[in-house]
């Protein structure tokens, strides 16, 4: 207990003892700061005094600079206002004229675009009135065959002359069926054989056939086909019926579709084997139709050069008998010719000596009557 005592009691010793250091340090610091403080006093005072004056002198300075900048900026604000005023002018000037000038050729370009906008819609009005007008005519059966027939009959007069073939024209005997068309085909004699062409466009199966490929459905596809393939057969039945007839006609006629999509759908059905050997019906298109007569015209050329050929032989045959004619007589002129010639060259022979014995003794004569004339000169 006692050394806890005295522990105490030297704590508290040294306790006081750091609190009157801490006291005698305070005041020294205390009498330090007063004596920094007066130092900083009387160094502030001469700096204020120095920063007066100089802040006099500056702002006198800067005084009589601001007064020379603002003269200064005064005449340069005046001298820019002048010249963006002439800039303003110009500019004002040139971009009325550029305004004015894409103005008008905007005004022009776009009244040219509403011309040729207005002249669009007229010929779209015309089409459309023309659209309307073909499907009036195509939903008419009757107009719809007069369509084929036209196209056919345009084919036929710019591939064939008009006397290779004939219109409307009765191919069987006594009968009131009348096919469209018929190509004159050579045959026996100076006979012709018909060859008929008839157009036939079953509109209505072909659009119900599309529709049902739209629809995408199977069942309808299958139901607007096997109506189309009847619709086909029924023509080339027709056809067959009506204009075929042998020995006046082709053993097979011609059924021409107007439209190169109909003619490939019946291609893709397979119709056109089945058409040939069941009705002998060739299916033609425009486009085959045009490749059919083409090869028909060169027929009608070979046999016209065939025929031809048998004419020049015949003259050539009559020229060979003239040329022997022509040879013999060639053989008794020259035979003339030669007695002739012949007695010519007698003839010009025995006369030729004889005058040439006259002129022989002329020549002597004159000679020797010379001879003497000279003597007697030099007697």
């Amino acid at each position: 207990m006692e050394i806890y005592f005295l522990a105490a009691i030297l704590f508290i010793i040294i306790f006081i003892t750091i609190i009157v250091s801490i006291k005698i340090m305070g005041d020294n610091i205390i009498a330090t700061q007063k004596n920094t403080t007066e130092a900083y006093d009387r160094r502030l005072s001469e700096l204020n005094f120095q920063l007066t004056e100089r802040n006099n002198t500056l702002q006198k300075t800067v005084s009589d600079t601001l007064v020379q900048i603002e003269a200064r900026l005064k005449f340069m604000q005046d001298d820019n206002n002048i010249k963006l005023e002439q800039m303003r002018s110009t500019v004002d000037d040139k971009l009325q004229k550029t305004l004015d000038s894409r103005i008008s050729e905007s005004f022009k370009l776009v009244s040219e675009r509403l011309e040729q906008v207005y002249k669009g819609l007229g010929e779209m009005q015309n089409l459309a009135t023309g659209v309307g007008d073909l499907k009036k005519v195509l939903s008419n059966v009757k107009t719809r065959g007069i369509l084929g027939e036209i196209q056919l009959g345009a084919i036929l007069e710019q591939i064939l002359a008009p006397e290779q073939y004939e219109t409307n024209i009765a191919t069987k005997k006594n009968s009131t069926n009348v096919v469209e068309f018929a190509i004159k085909l050579p045959g026996q004699g100076n006979g012709n054989v018909l060859l008929p062409i008839d157009s036939k466009f079953p509109l209505d199966a072909y659009n119900a056939l599309l529709t049902a490929y739209d629809t995408a459905d199977q069942e309808k596809v299958n139901e607007a086909a096997t109506t189309f393939e009847k619709s086909i057969k029924l023509f080339a039945k027709d056809i067959h019926d009506k204009y075929i007839a042998p020995p006046d006609t082709t053993d097979f006629g011609i059924m021409f579709l107007p439209f190169e999509g109909l003619y490939a759908e019946v291609v893709k059905r397979g119709l056109v084997e089945e058409l040939q050997d069941k009705f002998k019906i060739v299916i033609a298109g425009p486009t085959t139709m045009a490749a059919l007569l083409n090869s028909l015209q060169m027929g009608f050329k070979t046999l016209a050069i065939q025929k031809r050929s048998s004419e020049v032989w015949q003259i050539l045959s009559s020229v060979k008998t003239e040329f022997d004619k022509f040879e013999e007589t060639l053989n008794e002129t020259k035979h003339r010719l030669e007695q002739a010639n012949s007695e010519l060259d007698k003839l010009v022979g025995v006369r030729t000596r004889q005058i040439q014995k006259k002129l022989d003794s002329v020549t002597s004569l004159t000679e020797g009557e010379g001879f003497l004339i000279s003597d007697n000169i030099e007697d």
